[in-house]
């Protein structure tokens, strides 16, 4: 005697097969990797990545206390490494050794003309899995910062800059920039205690002119997802400039009503916004997406799953039909 399976049965098989698939497609999906070089804790979590600030021009690297101080409070290690100041191409350099200093993933912050500092430094990291411009300078490659900060007015920063020359080791010379100190607060930190912007004017470290001649060697952020806070008080930078960089890199953008130092008078927003970098680059969110980036294997072979699912129940369903 041949026996027939049971209509049940055969209703149920459809169901079966959607089921291998997908769990046929779930093994050929790629795991979450863990970033290169971070470790896996007692609890079983990833290591968390290591936050580097990078400073701008007529300060140095204790601006970012407030956010050193958050961060650190939450578990994160943090390097705030002293810019030096120099010129484009150098400080860069400079900034890269640090950076190949660090094991693991590394969230990659500047502040002003810190901004074109990490754009060529990070750039062929693959640990600088985000870069965080905070009212910064973000040049192309080829840009010079001097071209790149007269596209838009609102900078106050020009005229208040004195010229003071100096001379190497070995003979050759330049000009420092500093920040004349009957403007600084008004072009620098409008919105800190006027004590507060005369000890920083007193303390404040100059750049050398020719960091603002020299061509950017690199642009990180094309292929390094970004954020930017855009400062609509600053007039260091004008905040058009800031708004067209943002918008030029596809940088997931906020706006604060701040001066230049957004990172001393709103610490908390400056690190929020670093930690939403932080928590989306680990969500594994394909983040380019703004800049660029493509979809994930992942969601291409789900989709494949489904379509060879809804394949099986109609090829089913005609052999039912057929039989009837």
């Amino acid at each position: 005697m041949t026996l027939r399976p049971s209509r049940e049965l055969i209703r149920s098989r459809p169901v079966a097969a959607l089921a291998s698939v997908c769990s046929v497609a779930a093994l050929a999906a790629p795991a979450p990797a863990i970033a290169e070089g971070a470790s896996s804790g007692s609890g079983g979590g990833i290591a968390k990545p290591t936050v580097v600030l990078v400073h701008g021009a007529f300060a140095d690297a204790s601006g970012w206390d407030g956010v050193v101080e958050r961060l650190q409070r939450d578990g994160y290690p943090v390097i705030a490494p002293a810019n030096p100041l120099r010129g484009l191409a150098s400080d860069s350099a400079y900034i890269a050794g640090v950076l190949k200093s660090v094991k693991g993933p590394v969230i990659l912050a500047g502040h002003s003309y810190g901004g074109a500092v990490i754009g060529e430094a990070a750039a062929g990291n693959r640990n600088v899995k985000a870069l965080v411009y905070i009212s910064a300078f973000m040049p192309d490659k080829g840009e010079t910062l001097g071209a790149l900060g007269a596209k838009f007015r609102g900078s106050r920063l020009n005229p208040a800059l004195r010229q003071v020359p100096f001379q190497n080791g070995d003979g050759t010379t330049g000009t420092d920039l500093y920040i004349k100190p009957d403007t600084f607060r008004q072009v620098f930190a409008a919105d800190l205690a006027a004590s507060t912007a005369a000890q920083m004017s007193a303390t404040q470290r100059p750049i050398s002119a020719s960091a603002f001649t020299e061509k950017a060697d690199a642009a990180a952020w094309k292929t390094i997802p970004s954020w930017f806070l855009v400062a609509t008080k600053d007039r260091a930078i004008a905040p058009d400039l800031e708004r067209f960089e943002a918008k030029r890199a596809g940088s997931h953008t906020i706006e604060v009503n701040s001066s230049h130092v957004a990172m001393i008078s709103h610490p908390g927003t400056v690190t929020s916004l670093i930690l939403d970098a932080i928590r989306t680059e680990a969500s594994g969110t394909p983040s380019l997406a703004t800049t660029g980036g493509n979809a994930s294997a992942t969601g291409l072979i789900g989709v494949v799953a489904i379509v060879a699912g809804v394949g099986l129940i109609v090829a089913v369903r005609r052999h039912q039909a057929r039989g009837r």
